[in-house]
């Protein structure tokens, strides 16, 4: 474990794999912050479609992203997520909505936002007084912090994954069919693993989890097992 910041767990994998919801009842097991990548660039996503600003538009993508002020606040409900704010606006759900996550995908393929986003997430990450921090993404091992205490890659098949989603937008009044989730599923997968700039990969040194079928209890105690090894292991080394 590097002694000059908090811990560091990464958790990647595709959309749909259970990474936003593990990882969050991860980081409040282990008291850990929790800094959820993919809703920084669903929110860029969001402002970019707002401004009518297309997103391969890299120049006007680029004068975008220094003017936003991103943030994460306390969660709206006991075990909800971080809610997301864009300045003053609390843009939590209309970033969950599927035309701003297929935005997302095609934003995060773009060299100029990746590389724009790249410190914002490691201040989160790092910021003085955390014991330690969660991120979950698609490049966190790989990119963001190639040097994580932990890496994990949730995996499922599509089939789970557009079922879990499908069920999420019914709760939320959405029509879509699960046809449509799972044709936006697979387009974003498509998407995300053939991108030249940070594929969505495993890690070669990352824990590989297949959550297809595995209730989320067995796999938040799978990953905080894991964890909680490397910090005991960490403060041994460290006498």
């Amino acid at each position: 474990m590097t002694a000059a910041r908090p811990f560091i767990v990464a958790i990647d994998g595709p959309a749909g794999a259970g990474k936003s919801t593990a990882s969050r009842l991860l980081a409040a097991r282990l008291g850990f912050a929790m800094v959820d990548t993919g809703a920084i660039y669903r929110t860029v996503a969001l402002a970019a479609m707002r401004g009518g600003i297309a997103l391969d538009d890299d120049a006007r993508l680029g004068d975008l992203l220094p003017r936003l002020d991103i943030r994460f606040g306390p969660p709206a409900a006991p075990g909800a997520g971080p809610r997301v704010f864009l300045g003053a606006e609390d843009v939590s759900i209309e970033i969950r909505t599927p035309p701003v996550s297929l935005g997302a995908s095609q934003v995060s393929a773009r060299p100029v936002v990746r590389a724009g986003l790249l410190d914002l997430q490691r201040r989160l990450a790092t910021a003085a007084g955390q014991r330690g921090a969660v991120l979950e993404g698609r490049d966190i091992g790989t990119v963001v912090f190639p040097d994580a205490d932990a890496k994990f890659f949730l995996v499922a098949t599509a089939e789970e994954r557009a079922r879990r989603r499908h069920a999420e937008l019914q709760r939320k009044g959405d029509r879509s069919t699960f046809e449509e989730v799972l044709a936006d599923q697979r387009r974003r997968d498509r998407n995300d693993t053939e991108r030249e700039i940070a594929p969505l990969r495993p890690a070669g040194d990352a824990v590989v989890v297949d959550t297809s079928g595995t209730p989320l209890e067995t796999v938040v105690e799978t990953l905080a097992r894991e964890v909680e090894h490397r910090l005991g292991r960490g403060r041994r080394e460290a006498r």
